[in-house]
């Protein structure tokens, strides 16, 4: 009896641990669409790169600490257990903090970085080359976590790096005047890259709403004096323009990043940061929905070779209990 009590309980939490990744892939997929939809907001803001980074995390602070009241006063339940991301703000050790703070340079230097080149270098080529991280998250896995990286996922990895340059390849720019946006670009995904490995780190105990409210609250405190220092806008000139800055809080930050954050929790830290190389597709794709630019075979091809090589580097970094 104690037997078949076990073996029940042990296919309830594998059963279990499949359904938050299907949910958790779900949520990283809508998350990196969303993001790639960023460059373009950034584009159109009337603010300077790093008041309009200041403004992204500042202006989605309240929703983050409206989650993280609302986490710490539910209840729990009896005779369970907290599944992973949901411990609450009072129950952090002072690692934990010390974690939280370094999420949030990381993401300050990683978001600023990435705003810069944008006014540098063309969105195509920013996206692309912002891209990388997912090279440093699997040297970071193996090097810090000791995580087996398997040859099936690093070809994974390969095919969908080649498929989002064939999908930029249209866009792309190799004008000496882009040199320096475009180092700025590959400078950023090492900042991303252990951005990414920090969240991973931190979804095993602590919610998507703590990280985010502790990483944007340090990253907001960086980028105002910075922006004031270096000169820029720092209010909208209209309307519109403060919609700009909405629309970046809301979707990109709260929306993109918070969905992403909560897909590290029930997925390998190295897969996620793959899957999210759907974005620059995701950005082609809204350029031509706005801006007007055309897709053509070339981008469809490499689309498709991107999802191939995401669903390899999932093959490749699936256990028995994360199969979807």
């Amino acid at each position: 009896m104690t037997e078949e009590l076990t073996t029940n309980s042990g296919a309830r939490t594998g059963a279990g641990q499949a359904t938050h990744a299907r949910i958790a892939l779900l949520a990283l997929l809508i998350g990196a669409v969303v993001i790639g939809f960023s460059g373009i907001l950034v584009k159109l803001s009337e603010t300077g790169p790093l008041a309009t980074a200041f403004y992204r995390v500042a202006l989605s602070l309240p929703i983050f600490l409206l989650l993280m009241s609302a986490t710490r006063r539910r209840p729990a339940k009896k005779g369970g257990t907290a599944p992973a991301g949901t411990a609450k703000a009072s129950k952090l050790t002072s690692g934990d903090r010390w974690l939280l703070v370094l999420c949030g340079v990381l993401f300050a230097a990683d978001l600023g970085i990435w705003h810069l080149s944008l006014q540098l270098t063309t969105v195509a080529n920013a996206t692309l080359l912002g891209n990388l991280a997912p090279i440093w998250v699997t040297l970071g896995v193996w090097l810090l976590f000791g995580e087996r990286v398997r040859p099936q996922f690093i070809a994974g990895l390969v095919v969908a790096i080649v498929g989002c340059a064939i999908v930029m390849a249209r866009s792309l720019s190799a004008s000496p005047d882009n040199l320096a946006g475009d180092a700025l670009a590959v400078l950023t995904t090492l900042f991303y890259g252990g951005y990414q490995l920090s969240v991973a780190r931190l979804r095993a105990s602590v919610s998507t709403s703590v990280i985010l409210a502790w990483s944007g609250a340090v990253s907001a405190i960086i980028f105002l004096p910075v922006a004031v220092l270096a000169g820029e806008t720092l209010l909208a000139q209209s309307v519109f323009g403060w919609g700009i800055l909405l629309a970046i809080a809301l979707i990109s930050q709260a929306g993109g990043q918070g969905l992403i954050t909560y897909a590290f929790a029930h997925l390998p830290a190295s897969f996620s940061s793959v899957t999210l190389l759907i974005q620059p597709v995701a950005a082609a794709i809204f350029a031509w929905l706005i801006l007007g630019e055309a897709l053509g075979l070339w981008q469809g091809l490499g689309g498709a070779i991107v999802l191939l090589g995401i669903w390899l580097a999932g093959r490749g970094s699936m256990t028995s209990k994360t199969r979807w």
